[in-house]
């Protein structure tokens, strides 16, 4: 049996998975990363992407994350996300309504601030579609 590290993922209300992995590797907003058992010890802020999960060799799992915070240590990979999707788990229709809903925002900003919290909005939307769109791929 593989050596494995425990892999946390916890959104602002809750802990959304914990479970022991062989490798997890993260989008770093410096690159991604995999953190393997027995890593180094670390921080990383997290940029929206993908992140995945791997058991007996292969990819098991492969969850979006709108951004956030990692920490790495000798036991375990812990993400403190925004926002997490598991991309087998979301539908193109889903994906086009967050595009849409994006859009309308950034059609309907007034100032500066709603602005900018519209051009964040619309850039999610599209990483995860994007994301959305090479999970299906793979899958083909």
């Amino acid at each position: 049996m593989a050596a494995t590290t425990e892999f946390e993922l916890v959104s602002p209300g809750r802990l959304l998975l914990s479970e022991p992995v062989e490798m997890v590797v993260v989008p770093g907003t410096d690159g991604d990363f995999g953190a393997l058992p027995q890593h180094a010890p670390m921080l990383s802020t997290v940029r929206p992407g993908v992140i995945n999960i791997y058991k007996g060799g292969r990819v098991a799992r492969r969850l979006f994350v709108a951004g956030g915070f990692a920490e790495v240590t000798q036991e375990r990979c812990t993400v403190l996300a925004d926002e997490a999707i598991d991309l087998a788990e979301i539908t193109p229709a889903e994906v086009q309504q967050r595009l849409q809903a994006a859009d309308d925002q950034v059609k309907e900003a007034r100032n500066p601030e709603e602005k900018a919290a519209a051009d964040r909005a619309r850039g999610l939307a599209q990483a995860l579609a994007e994301a959305a769109s090479a999970a299906a791929h793979a899958h083909a």
